[in-house]
Formats: structure tokens, sequence, C-alpha cells
């Protein structure tokens, strides 16, 4: 639990690690007492006999040395800067001595040597840097392969028969004392004095115990089911619902705690009895806490149901077993702690572990047939094979089933090597395995638990509880979650804190690109100004389009640009202001930013000329949102403008994605630009014999009639010629809006064919005559021709 707990204070940390004193000169190391210290740790690492402990003090002796040793680099930094922009300043040196004036020369070595003479502690403090460091590195080697044998370390097997006798006898011997020690203070007068002083708040204690444990489970879940029900929505019912839970874990563990208190307030106990008198809440809290995590897991919460579906029985039994795997660890921790007080040799201590390893293996064996049961695919192929495909995804797709079947498949391996490890005798690597398993189980479960409350809380505060499922917000939350939570992993399964810490300066030392370097802290500070700036950025936006906008004479493209084009200027200035808040040397990347914009350029070439396309089409405006246009052959309006394409909705209701870069280089009709006035033709065609003034006036009173005609200028009709079967005229009106130019074409159609057909006017239609060149082909042959 401790490590556990260690891992989140050390996320934590993480976020706090800026050094307070860069503002302040730095300060000239003791370089005298470093080199008996460096010579010290070099001669006990020559010993092989070297504790662990020993070793871990001389690391962290060493970890403050080279602290001190990196912020003594900064020594002089300001007058190093000076000089070397001084030097620089003389221009470089010329390949022949004799054409530098004496007194530039003479000027470039006096500045040369204040500089070396500047550079000194610098120098000295970098390489009693580089040894320091190299020592931590040995030490950590060392100890990690000192853990790496402890793991190979093998005991007699617990299997054999007389191990049990001993192992039993030791442990009641250890109960004997604790027993004794408790019978030898209660008759003693001091402890009789103890307990009339502290009656009273024993007795207090007591009953705070009897009543939080025997009373406290019901009252916290009537508590929680009645938050929830005066909370309406199902994102606010989530959150009261996890925070009201908590007192599920809190107030049973008081009562422990309080029962444990009162038996430390009698004065009786001794080493051992006091021990495992404290071992009630922590077992109390292991089993709580997992059946808080498996409640939360397996019960619909808030706005998410059950994380997995599997059957009331199989869901009980999931919960019993991780429980019981919860329980477990904590035992673990007491059998451990008293081995340490009575001094159990490796055989007796094996053989009171194997068996909570035995059943630690099968609770996860269970957890594991659990887990790949609700995890597994459905049968791909359909009973019915007329049955249609299913569009939607299946519940054994997605991410959370993943993860469940390879955690199923991890922990199905791992205890079943636990147990053949254990029985053979290396207690050591079987605990390094069920244990730390079942921690890891935990901590999945509660950062799902986490992650769930993440997108109800995003859900109460956006108001849309069904959309925080799948917005992107809650998942980035939930994975940054999961990046706090590795150090806590890894403490989990054995890593040392130091080595934590190690990575952590190793990190913060950052990576070197050309001549700067960048590291974590750097990049968190240019993340977190970045995503300021892109916020504000928004702001602006929205507060650009709503409010200011709307109410100038612009058009809607020309408001479209503007907003556009802050949103542009916006970001740049958001990455100029991150990266030097972050002091990332722009002119340090500007070769790695020349030889990359080269590739770049080639890679991206198409998509750098549709940008500037969409620039260009933002500024100039030759088509806006709206307009009627044809482009490669597609016709149809514009429904969106963007930086790279445009989206043209065609009459079909499809959309097409043009690429900018043919609106600007390619022919484009804009049939709508500037107004929606725009010209019809209807071609009409008659009979030969028709008396065309009197067709010519018909055509002319249909056109005149039709609302969506102008009168200035007035409709035309026109006699165009003699046609193969009619006589060919043709309407050509001007319309107010071109829009409609389909169903006033069709409008005129029906009238025409009305007008016609009241006249009787005919409007012919073509006729062909078939001469067939040689008829007498078809002619059926006389009877009795030989050739039938």
């Amino acid at each position: 639990m401790r490590r556990f707990f260690a891992g989140w204070l050390l996320c934590l940390a993480l976020f706090l690690g800026p050094t307070l004193g860069s503002a302040q000169d730095a300060v000239v190391p003791n370089y005298t007492g470093w080199e008996v210290v460096a010579s010290e740790v070099e001669s006990q690492l020559d010993l092989a006999q070297t504790s662990d402990t020993t070793l871990e003090s001389f690391r962290k002796t060493l970890t403050d040395w080279r602290a001190e040793f990196l912020e003594a680099q900064s020594t002089n930094a300001a007058r190093i800067s000076t000089l070397q922009a001084q030097i620089a300043a003389l221009g470089p040196v010329p390949e022949d001595a004799t054409s530098e004036s004496d007194e530039v020369a003479a000027r470039r070595e006096a500045l040369q040597v204040r500089l070396d003479e500047a550079l000194a502690p610098v120098r000295t403090a970098e390489e009693a840097y580089a040894r320091a460091d190299a020592l931590i590195t040995e030490i950590d080697t060392t100890l990690l392969a000192h853990q790496a044998d402890m793991l190979t370390q093998r005991a007699p097997s617990p299997l054999l028969p007389s191990l049990w006798g001993g192992a039993l006898s030791a442990l009641g011997g250890t109960l004997s004392k604790a027993w004794a020690t408790v019978r030898d203070n209660a008759a003693s007068d001091s402890a009789r004095e103890t307990l009339s002083r502290n009656g009273l708040m024993i007795a207090f204690y007591l009953a705070v115990a009897m009543v939080l444990v025997a009373r406290g489970r019901q009252w916290t879940e009537r508590f929680t089911q009645s938050m929830r029900e005066r909370v309406r929505g199902a994102a606010g019912q989530g959150v009261t619902g996890f925070v009201t839970s908590l007192s599920q874990i809190a107030v049973p563990v008081l009562g422990l705690f309080a029962f444990a208190e009162a038996a430390k307030s009698s004065g009786l106990l001794g080493q051992r009895a006091e021990l495992l008198v404290q071992a009630v809440p922590q077992i109390g809290m292991a089993y709580f806490v997992a059946r808080w995590v498996m409640g939360r897991l397996f019960f619909g919460t808030g706005s998410g149901d059950a994380v997995l579906d599997m059957t009331p029985k199989a869901r009980r039994e999931f919960v019993g077993q991780a429980t019981l795997a919860g329980t477990l660890w904590a035992l673990q921790n007491v059998i451990t702690q008293l081995s340490t007080i009575d001094l159990y040799d490796i055989g007796t201590e094996a053989a009171l572990t194997f068996p909570l390893i035995l059943l630690g293996a099968f609770a996860l064996y269970r957890i594991a047939v659990l887990l790949g049961r609700a995890a597994r695919l459905p049968d791909p192929m359909p009973l019915d094979e007329d049955a249609p495909p299913q569009l939607e995804p299946s519940t054994g797709q997605g991410f959370v089933p993943l993860i469940a079947r390879t955690v199923a498949r991890a922990l199905l391996v791992g205890s079943l090597l636990a147990v053949l490890l254990g029985a053979l005798g290396y207690m050591t690597a079987a605990k390094a395995i069920i244990f730390p398993a079942i921690l890891s189980l935990g901590l999945i479960g509660l950062l799902v638990v986490l992650s769930r409350l993440l997108g109800d809380i995003y859900g109460l505060i956006t108001g849309q509880p069904d959309r925080a499922r799948d917005a992107l917000m809650p998942v980035l939350l939930s994975f940054a979650l999961l990046l706090v939570s590795l150090p806590a992993f890894a403490l989990i399964w054995g890593v040392r804190e130091e080595r934590l810490w190690e990575l952590w300066a190793r990190m913060r030392e950052g990576v070197a690109i050309g001549e700067a370097r960048v590291s974590v802290t750097d990049f968190l500070t240019f993340v977190v100004v970045f995503a300021l700036g892109l916020a504000v950025t928004r702001l602006f936006k929205t507060a650009l389009k709503t409010a200011v906008l709307p109410k100038t004479s612009l058009d809607k493209g020309g408001q479209n640009a503007m907003v556009a084009g802050a949103g542009y200027i916006g970001v740049f200035l958001s990455a100029i202001v991150a990266i030097t808040a972050a002091g990332i040397d722009l002119s340090a990347l500007a070769i790695v930013a020349g030889a990359l914009s080269v590739g770049i350029g080639f890679g991206l070439q198409n998509i750098v000329q549709n940008f500037v396309s969409g620039i260009i089409l933002l500024i100039e405006r030759p088509i806006s949102e709206g307009d009627w246009i044809e482009v490669g052959g597609q016709m149809g309006f514009v429904r969106d403008i963007s930086v790279r394409s445009t989206r043209v909705e065609t009459f079909d209701r499809t959309d097409v994605i043009v690429p900018n870069a043919d609106l600007i280089s390619g022919q484009v009709t804009n049939y709508t630009r500037g107004n929606l006035i725009g010209r019809v033709t209807v071609p009409v065609g008659v009979a030969y014999g028709t008396d065309t003034r009197r067709v010519e006036g018909i055509l002319m009173e249909i056109a005149r009639a039709h609302p969506m005609v102008t009168l200035n200028p007035e409709p035309q009709v026109h006699f165009i010629g003699f046609g193969a079967d009619s006589l060919d005229f043709e309407i050509r009106a001007i319309l107010r809006n071109v829009t409609f130019v389909m169903s006033v074409k069709s409008d005129l159609n029906h009238e025409i064919a009305s007008r016609f057909a009241a006249e009787n006017i005919e409007i012919p239609f073509a006729q062909r005559d078939v001469w067939l060149r040689n008829p007498e082909a078809l002619r059926a042959p006389p009877q009795g021709d030989p050739q039938t």
C-alpha cells in the first residue's frame, strides 16, 4: 500500500519539479569533499558484499551532489553569453592571420582568455556531473542485479509435508507470544491504570466500531441511492453517485480504525498484537475497496452502463473473486511483517505464503475466465443466411473488450506460472507475479471508474450527457490519467522509486536537437501555453463571428475570410508565445526546420497549393457560399469554403469535395454571382403549314404570363429555322431567380402543350420510311421446293 500511494505522490511531484533557485547565482561546490565521497563510493562498489541499504544511501548522496553540479553548470552564464557575443562581433578568424589588424587580433585574444576563465568552473562542474552520473548508473545496475538474484532465490518446496508442521508451529508460536504479552500487560498495575484512565474513550471507540461495521453498509447504500434520486440527469446522478458511494468505503473502514484505536488505547498490546490489530483496518480497506471498485464497474452508474455484460451469476462470482484477491494481498503483508519480527526461516515463510498464492492464483484464474467470456467476440457468421449484415458494431468489438481479453490472457498465464514457481520453491518470483497482478487489476479497475467519472463530469459541465461518452475531451483526459498512473504501475511491479526519479531527471535534462535542448518541462509548458492560446483564439473567433462581423456590411464570404484569417493568426501567435515560454531557441532549430521544409515541400506540394488557393478564394471571393456553380462537369450549390477544399452540394443531394486549386486554375461557371437573374431557353417545334406569326404570338403570351419571367427586358420568341420534321421556334426569357430554371421550363412546356391543343396546332414527331432492298426474300417458298 505504501508503494502504491508513493506512485501517486510521485506522479504529482513530476509536475512540481522545476527548480526554484534558477534566478540565484550558482554556488561553487566543495570539490574536495566530493573527491572523498566519490572515492569511497568507488571503493564500496568494488566490494561484492556491499548491502543494498548502503548502496541506496550512497545513491541518495550522489544524487544530491549531481544536482549541485548541474546547478553549478550555470555559473557565469550571463558573462559567458556576453563574451561569446563580443567574439562573434569581431567576425570569423581570417585564414591569413596577417590580414587581420593587430588591434582586432589583440582584442580577440583578450576576450578568448576571459572566456576560458569564465568557462573553467563550468567545465569542472560538467566533469564532476559526468562522474556522479556514472556512479549512480553503476549503483542502479548493481541494485538491479541484486533484485534479479532475489527473484531466482529458491526455497524448499512448500509441497514437502515436513515443512507444514514447522510452519504451523511458528505461526502458533507468534500468536502465543502475542497473547502472552497481552496477558502479562493486563496483570501489571500500569496497564490497569491505563485501562482505568482510558476506559470511557475505549468504550466510545468500541461503540463507534460496532455501529459503523454492523450498520454502516446499509446506511451508506441508502444514502447513495437517495442522493442519486434527488439529482436529475444521468451525468449529475453519475457524479453524485460516485461521491456518495465513497462512504461505502469510508464508513466501515472508520469503524475498523476505531476498533484498532480502542485496542491500542488499552495499553495491553505488544509488538506482535499491535501488528495484528493494525492489520484489521488494512484487510478491511482492501476488502471494501475491492467491492466498491467492482460495484462501480459491473453495475450501471450515471450515464454509463456496466463496463462488461455479464450474467448475474458471473457478476457475483467476479465481485467475490476480486474481493478475495484484495484480501489475500493484505494478508500476505501481515505474514511478511510477522516473519520480520520472529525471523521465520525461508522454509517456514514459504509454507505460510504458498496457500495465499494458491488462493490468489485461483481467484485470478476465475477472473480471467469470466473476463474472457464477457469479452468474447460473437460468431461472425449468422445462423440465418438470409439475414442482412449487421452494420452496428457488436458488443464484443471495441477498446474495452480488447483490454479485457488482453488482461484475461495475462492473468491466465501469470496465475499458472506463479503456482508452478511456488511449487518448485521460487517463492519470491511467485509472490512477484501474484500480488502485483492483484494490485494491477485493482488499479486498472480504478482507472476505468475514474474514466467514467470524467465522462460524467464532462456531460454535467456541457449539459450533454448523452454525447459525453462519444466526445473527444473525456477520451483525452482518460489518456492523460493513464499516463499519470504509469509510475504507480512501475512501483507495483518492483521498480524502485529512485529509478523513477532518475528517469524523471533524464527527461528533465531533455533531448539535444542541434544546439537546443528540449526537456519534458519545456514540452509541458509548450503544450499548456499553446492550448491556452488555442482556447483564446477560439473565443475570439466566436465573438468575431457572432457579435462583431454580423453588424458590418461585409457579405458572408468576407465574414468567413475574416474569421479564418483571425484563426490562422491566433494559431501562429499561440505557437510563437508557447515556444518562447518554453525557452526553446528557434535559431538553433532553424537548420533542422530548413532541412525538414524541403522534404515537406515536396511531399505536401498539392496540399500547400490548395491551401494558398483557399486563401485566395477567401480574399477575392469569386465564389461564395450559396452560389450555383459548375466546375469540372459537376454542378451544384457551394455549401462550405475551407482553406483546402470547397464542398459543393449537387442537385441529387450528394456532396462533391473540389480542391481549391481547381477553382483557381480551372474554368468555373457561376450562375448566381452578384445576382440571381438568369435566362431560360425553351425550344418548340410545330408542323409544316402552321401560321408562324400565330405561333409566335401564342408563345409570347405564354412567356409573358409566367410570374417568374421579367418584363424588362421582355421575353423574346424567335423563328430559328426549318427543321427536318418541324418549324423550329425558341423562347428566350430572363428569370427573376435562375435557380427556378427547371421548374419554369416545365411550366412553360405544360402551358404550350395546353394552348397548342386548344388552337389545333400540331406538334410533329419524327417519321421515317423503311425501304426494303429485296422484298422477295421475305416471301414463303412454294410447296415442294427442294430448298425447303
